[in-house]
């Protein structure tokens, strides 16, 4: 697409006076970080039960957790700190997810094996291995019950609740009982929202068939595995056993719980991020900036060659709950590192009405109006981020959001049925 002079004089005049980072900085989005319900409130999470409770589930066995920074105590304290500390309990072993025990490691990396100099447990890696090989480390670290303890961010791509399911899977082969400490969905699990995969498109960011807003908590999703999947995956059930929160409530946003947000991974640093995750997140399967090396991944997306008129087509949507901001920003790593480039920024107004995958759908079908650059990855990324092929090949066909929308809504009639059956806090 042509560059005009007008804008090549707006984006040398903010690489010039530095304001393309003060916009990548951005402010909270408006109306976003609010409490809705009368200030914040105080959330007990599935561990702060469990330890007051005094570990009653996990009397007499060695234990081992699979948690990342997330798995904090209201006090801020690690639970493995507090555990490691506690004669109740007989703490063994630590198991470290995608990004590492400690997130340390960007995207798609984990910390490998090591001895936590903290505590002097064996931490292992289960990033990216499941089945046996998995299985073969549980057996390894002589554990009887694997303790599942980490912050999700409510989208079927986010990599923890996979961790979750090929723990399942394996704690099944290798004989070991199973404990999932609650915490909340940062988004509400008020409904479930997007595609739902189609097994032919399974891979480490969709296991099994769930929409891609999923509307559910870490236990409640293990109650719907257990039932729905793991059976068929590992020939039965695991001995399970959850530990529910209380004080949460299906509408509530994290900023409603008294809670401390710790990013769940780099990438993930606010609860605004994972408001729009679930939709902006398919940019990954595209040529743009999907934010990463900016203060607000996921909030900016661009590309070099973008200018206003991906805003103003996004606007013109008027998509429920969100605005479109044009947006000039120099990512420091990923796609575009150190380019100035053009795009948006999504500023949230009504997070309530807000759907995020219908989102992250008008955005790509403007973007590629907008923008004759516009590609998808050659490896199709999209369909897996997506579920299917459908997402991609109807965009390519010049179907419109609501086109794109109305094809998935037969699959997620029927998730969300099923997905009734598994909620612990209510209908929603």
């Amino acid at each position: 697409m042509p560059t005009s002079r007008a804008h090549l004089s707006r984006r040398g005049l903010l690489a010039a006076t530095g304001a393309v980072g003060a916009m990548a900085a951005g402010t909270p989005p408006a109306g976003a970080a609010a409490p809705r319900h009368g200030g914040a409130k105080r959330v007990r999470t599935g561990f702060d039960r469990l330890s007051a409770g005094g570990y009653a589930p996990l009397d007499g066995q060695r234990v081992g957790v699979v948690t990342n920074p997330t798995g904090v105590t209201v006090g801020v304290r690690h639970i493995v700190d507090v555990m490691h500390a506690d004669d109740r309990v007989n703490l063994t072993a630590v198991f470290g997810p995608e990004h590492g025990f400690r997130g340390t490691a960007q995207a798609g990396g984990s910390e490998g094996r090591y001895d936590d100099p903290a505590t002097g447990l064996p931490v292992f890696d289960t990033y990216l291995k499941s089945g046996q090989a998995l299985a073969d480390i549980f057996t390894e670290s002589a554990v009887d019950t694997v303790v599942f303890d980490i912050q999700d961010a409510g989208a079927r791509f986010y990599t923890y609740i996979w961790t979750l399911y090929d723990c399942m899977v394996a704690a099944v082969l290798a004989g070991k009982r199973f404990v999932v400490l609650d915490r909340p969905n940062p988004v509400t699990g008020r409904g479930a929202y997007g595609p739902v995969l189609d097994k032919a498109y399974a891979t480490f960011v969709g296991r099994e068939p769930i929409a891609q807003a999923h509307g559910m908590t870490v236990a409640e999703l293990a109650l719907l595995f257990n039932a729905e999947f793991v059976p068929a995956a590992a020939g039965r059930a695991v001995e399970l056993h959850t530990v529910k929160m209380s004080g949460w409530r299906r509408r509530d946003f994290f900023d409603g719980t008294g809670l401390p947000w710790v990013p769940p991974s780099p990438n993930m640093p606010t609860p605004e991020t994972a408001l729009v995750y679930s939709g902006t997140c398919l940019f990954e399967g595209t040529n743009l900036s999907e934010g990463r090396g900016t203060t607000r991944p996921f909030e900016l997306l661009g590309a070099d060659g973008i200018d206003r008129r991906w805003a103003e087509a996004a606007n013109a949507l008027e998509l429920p709950g969100v605005r479109f901001r044009e947006a000039y920003f120099a990512p420091t790593f990923s796609k575009f590192q150190g380019k100035t480039i053009g795009g948006v920024q999504l500023h949230v107004h009504d997070r309530e009405s807000l759907d995020p995958v219908r989102t992250g759908i008008g955005l790509l079908v403007t973007a590629k109006q907008a923008w004759s650059g516009f590609a998808w990855r050659p490896d199709h990324w999209i369909d897996k981020l997506t579920g299917s092929a459908s997402v991609r090949t109807l965009i390519d066909a010049g179907a419109g959001t609501d086109e794109v929308v109305a094809a998935w809504q037969g699959g997620l009639a029927a998730f969300r049925r099923k997905r009734a059956r598994h909620l612990l806090y209510g209908g929603g």
